[in-house]
């Protein structure tokens, strides 16, 4: 690690993508702080560590303060190189299904939370020039059936990123990822019983072939680099193509 080595604060660190971001900043010198709401993995590479609830940082303000309090101790008197707001949940229903606490706990968690935790380091991102990047998804622009609330709160959170990088001005950088499918554990787990689905999944990108955590990582290694200043409100669409991709029957 370089002496000038960098303070970075991803959430959701412990999932697939999460890991990958840990792993790519602190391979390129920086120091993570990770955070998630399940005890920290052996295998995760960071600085320091904090099991946090990123829906009760939005509902009580004592527990966020103490969380935050907790972080702005390790950053001591550096700033933050980056935010990156990956966490999210993911919770399936349809228009007759969705609950209340449904709702209130994705907005909560993938969209409030962004914002609230931004707000909270606004002063150490300012002191180093650092940037936001949250992780949206393709559901923000393309969906399917049972995802209403969660297209719903990334659709948001893709229009928040670019309303921050308007409302900050100069003083910090706010961008934003939109993955499409990405070969992470849980997803290979929801195909275990269907390498037929997988392969077909595979297939339908123009690509042929579906994202990787890692790839996301370089991605977000790439916007929050200072020498990307005029980088700002951007939404990096990573998705094999399958953005662009008409999909008709074929008359053959």
């Amino acid at each position: 690690m370089t002496q000038d080595a960098k303070y970075v604060l991803i959430t959701g660190a412990a999932g697939g993508i999460g890991r990958a971001l840990a792993t790519e900043f602190a391979n390129n010198g920086h120091k993570v702080i990770a955070t998630d709401c399940v005890p920290m993995p052996d295998d995760l590479l960071c600085t320091h560590y904090l099991e946090a609830n990123l829906a009760q940082t939005v509902n009580d303000e004592d527990y966020a303060e103490a969380v935050f309090a907790q972080i702005k101790i390790w950053l001591g008197s550096d700033g933050l190189h980056a935010l990156i707001n990956n966490a999210a949940t993911q919770i399936l229903g349809g228009v007759e299904t969705l609950t209340r606490e449904d709702w209130q706990t994705t907005l909560n968690v993938n969209l409030m939370a962004p914002f609230i935790w931004v707000q909270a380091f606004l002063g150490e991102l300012e002191k180093d020039k650092g940037s936001v990047v949250n992780i949206s998804s393709i559901h923000a622009n393309l969906t399917k059936k049972n995802f209403v609330a969660y297209a719903t709160s990334k659709a948001a959170l893709s229009g928040m990123t670019r309303a921050m990088a308007v409302d900050l001005g100069g003083r910090v950088r706010v961008n934003g990822i939109e993955p499409a499918a990405i070969e992470t554990k849980m997803l290979l787990a929801g195909f275990q019983n269907n390498k037929k689905a997988l392969i077909e999944l595979r297939k339908i990108h123009p690509t042929q072939d579906i994202g990787t955590p890692k790839q996301i990582s370089q991605a977000v290694l790439f916007l929050t680099d200072k020498s990307q200043n005029f980088t700002n409100g951007t939404i990096l669409k990573i998705d094999g193509g399958i953005g662009v991709k008409l999909l008709d029957i074929e008359n053959t």
